[in-house]
């Protein structure tokens, strides 16, 4: 895995050279892959590639809402290489992207509203049921429910009695782990994105920077 990074890292960097983007200073790794700054104004992009033998290209693991709600601003460029080799790249606007976009939130909305409002229902009895009823819950009772989502000083925080935890806080950590549980059993893993959704979007294969910055002026100017 650490070599398909490296390698994906190695790819991204040419394609932010070829292209003339930048990054911002402070950039997380899940961050704005790049920028571009035409006009005085920055459009944020999404650098995606793949070998020319493979059905598609590979986004991310665990796609869920924040995942959406990042990409639908997004101007995308995709780099298809052999081997070492870049072939050519394809750019997409956000309006060339929301249809597989909007796509995976119809397929995913249910179960994340779900999360949302389900946790909300769970009664103390059924607790009880399910971890066995007592007075004061101790760290270790709900480090057995919430695992390590929460970390060594957040389990302390939430404690609301000396010993531990009431029967109502517990009830708080456990609902908190029932919203993850879902959440997470509600993601997608590296959903592809399919040829034909890019497969028109206007290739890309000399004079890599003046054609971007053509394309998304096009792309802009075309806006009401």
């Amino acid at each position: 895995m650490v070599g398909g990074i490296a390698q994906d890292d190695a790819r991204e960097n040419r394609l932010i050279d070829l292209f003339n983007l930048h990054q911002a200073a402070d950039r997380v790794r899940h961050g704005t892959d790049a920028i571009l700054k035409l006009d005085n104004v920055e459009y944020e992009f999404e650098l995606k590639s793949a070998t020319t033998n493979k059905g598609g290209i590979s986004t991310v693991r665990d796609l869920g809402p924040g995942h959406i709600a990042k990409w639908r601003g997004k101007h995308w460029i995709m780099a298809f290489f052999e081997g070492s080799k870049l072939l050519y790249c394809r750019y997409g606007s956000p309006d060339a992207m929301r249809p597989w976009i909007t796509e995976k939130w119809d397929y995913i909305k249910a179960d994340f509203e779900m999360a949302k409002y389900v946790p909300a229902h769970i009664t103390l009895d059924t607790m009880f049921e399910i971890v066995g009823k007592k007075e004061v819950y101790t760290k270790a009772d709900a480090r057995k429910i919430h695992k390590n989502q929460m970390s060594a000083a957040q389990y302390e925080t939430a404690q609301d009695t000396v010993e531990g935890y009431s029967p109502a806080r517990m009830l708080d950590i456990f609902k908190d782990r029932a919203r993850y549980v879902i959440e997470r059993g509600s993601t997608l893993n590296n959903p592809h994105i399919p040829s034909k959704y890019f497969e028109s979007w206007p290739e890309i294969r000399t004079n890599h920077a003046a054609k971007l910055r053509e394309l998304v002026s096009t792309w802009r100017d075309a806006k009401p």
